[in-house]
């Protein structure tokens, strides 16, 4: 089975190839911030992406012929996991989507792709699954309530994976699951459903690289009406000016892990308080699960830090055993998705 895989994010476009679960095919395509300016909303990038795609998949001697094509998912209406037909009804609210971002063209242009060639389009596990038990919806007040858009893609394919790894299956497992990115999404998994999880997009959880996480509310509500911020001003302090990069001036691990080996107090300081306030939130998911964690797992780009990870662990591991799986694996997690259809091991839902 040949499957391609399409991954637009805010300053790249991802694609693979895949034959069966091997990759025959991997490219980053960067896209300067010149490139990007000449588009006013991220809908206007759509045929400027889609040209990229397959130009590169030329480039590379392929033939523009597959089984399937697979897209990351955009911010739908929130739908349970699993993995989904692209169709028109899909494409048309992906597109006229209130929030965008870059991941909203994933199944836009696997859906445009797949009809050219005469093959189905799929999307997984997007970021707005919702699986919530109805007592996690609740806030304390009745003009809002809690939703999660998190890492739900990468989580899923981590939890599977550890699953096969011990003989498994995820639908028979309470995991908890971190990904620790530029924002940190933290979900209870229970047989194979995420009963609780925050809304990383939005900064809600612990802080990370770029997100505020949860705040004092009374606070946040003065600075609101204090007149120093604009509404977009304040949205970025809580996601994309925030966190570590209001702090320190950058996102960049390496480079503040580096700060930490020169004795910088303040760099050192801000680390271990987001390790704290991560394993904070994992600890709390055990509650969720009434205790019964057969295991937590730390996955993402900062999971490659072993000072994060083990500052993680050591706050943690009373509850459950850790294992780290570094890295994202956005790429081989769609592919193995749409694989799992084509063989006829999992089901592709309809989206309506």
């Amino acid at each position: 089975m040949t499957i391609l895989v399409i991954n637009p994010g805010s300053t790249s476009t991802k694609v693979s190839v895949y034959e069966d679960d091997e990759p025959i095919l991997v490219r980053s395509i960067r896209h300067s911030v010149e490139e990007l300016s000449q588009f006013s909303k991220i809908t206007e990038q759509l045929d400027f992406r889609r040209r990229l795609v397959e130009d590169e998949i030329r480039e590379a001697g392929l033939p523009l012929k597959f089984d399937a094509v697979i897209g990351r998912g955009g911010l739908l209406k929130p739908i349970p996991g699993g993995v989904y037909i692209v169709n028109e009804e899909m494409c048309h609210e992906t597109y006229t989507a209130p929030r965008q971002h870059a991941c909203n063209l994933g199944c836009i242009i696997a859906y445009q792709i797949a009809k050219q060639i005469g093959c189905p389009a799929y999307i997984a596990d997007p970021g707005v699954v919702d699986e919530l038990e109805d007592e996690a919806r609740v806030c304390g007040s009745p003009l809002m309530h809690r939703i999660c858009i998190w890492h739900a893609l990468n989580q899923k394919a981590i939890a599977r994976r550890y699953a096969r790894s011990i003989g498994r299956k995820y639908e028979d497992l309470n995991l908890v699951v971190c990904h620790l990115g530029g924002g940190i999404s933290i979900a209870a998994h229970r047989k194979g459903r995420a009963i609780d999880a925050n809304n990383a997009l939005d900064g809600e959880g612990p802080f990370s690289p770029e997100r505020a996480g949860t705040l004092p509310a009374a606070d946040l509500v003065r600075l609101c009406f204090s007149g120093t911020y604009t509404e977009d001003q304040l949205l970025k302090r809580i996601a994309g000016s925030a966190g570590l990069a209001a702090h320190l001036g950058t996102t960049d691990i390496l480079e503040i892990t580096r700060l930490l080996r020169e004795g910088d107090a303040k760099a050192k300081l801000l680390i271990d308080a987001m390790i704290y306030h991560t394993a904070k939130c994992i600890a709390s998911e055990g509650a969720v699960l009434r205790g019964h964690v057969d295991a937590i797992l730390l996955t993402g780009g900062i999971a490659h830090s072993d000072y994060i990870t083990s500052g993680i662990r050591s706050r943690v591991d009373y509850l459950a055993p850790v294992h780290i799986f570094p890295g994202e694996n956005e790429m081989e997690a769609l592919a193995l998705n749409a694989l799992a259809v084509l063989r006829g091991e999992r089901e592709a839902q309809i989206y309506k």
